[in-house]
């Protein structure tokens, strides 16, 4: 085989590998009082996993409160009082959904830092191979090619995504231009014509004086 057909293929396979991989283990430590809030752009039909946990540096665990919400503000999950709990859909709207922490426990000391464990999988990543493994009956090799199978597929959706996103973007752009262009043909016209009457009117002006 050529080395111009094996490096796009290692390439391709290394990319799919790092894409399962694809999870997010955030950190977050949350204030005294006040809301912290994270963020991701998503696109449409893909599968949003996430478990959560709160990690205090003492024996109480203090509770707290979790809303998930879609880019046009949909509630997607919305727990009180937790210590842990877990949340999954599937997106319907393109754009940032937005996760947000706060203490339900207003008792809890302002000395004692506490933290939230967000373990975040989206796509291919929140797929469960297992399940898949056991309902196909398929294992070792041909598992893994399932698994880069779907990476492919992922990777495949995710530029047909960017190039809408594109289109889109351009479009906007080019409507902006159109507008602006206008915009100083109509203010040149103003200014023209704004002109013009000035020196009508000084011309009248002055023949009426007899000045000219």
């Amino acid at each position: 085989m050529r080395w111009e057909v094996v490096l796009p293929l290692f390439l391709l396979c290394f990319f799919a590998t790092d894409l399962l991989r694809t999870a997010h283990s955030i950190w977050l430590n949350l204030p005294p009082s006040g809301t912290k809030c994270v963020s991701e752009e998503i696109q449409t039909n893909v599968v949003v996993l996430a478990d959560y946990v709160v990690v205090a540096d003492h024996s109480h665990s203090p509770t707290i409160s979790i809303k998930v919400t879609s880019p046009y503000g949909n509630n997607l999950h919305h727990s009180e009082n937790v210590t842990h709990g877990q949340f999954a859909f599937t997106t319907t709207e393109a754009g940032n959904y937005l996760v947000c922490f706060w203490l339900s426990d207003h008792k809890h000391e302002a000395g004692n830092e506490i933290s939230v464990n967000l373990d975040w999988r989206t796509g291919i990543a929140a797929k469960d191979w297992e399940s898949v493994a056991k309902k196909e009956k398929i294992e070792g090799v041909e598992l893994e090619l399932r698994k880069l199978e779907g990476a492919v597929e992922a990777i495949h959706e995710n530029l047909l995504y960017l190039k809408d996103r594109e289109a889109d973007m351009r479009t906007v752009s080019e409507r902006t231009n159109a507008r602006v262009a206008w915009y100083s043909v109509m203010s040149l016209g103003v200014c023209i014509a704004a002109s013009t009457l000035q020196i009508w009117y000084l011309k009248r002006f002055f023949q009426k004086k007899k000045l000219i």
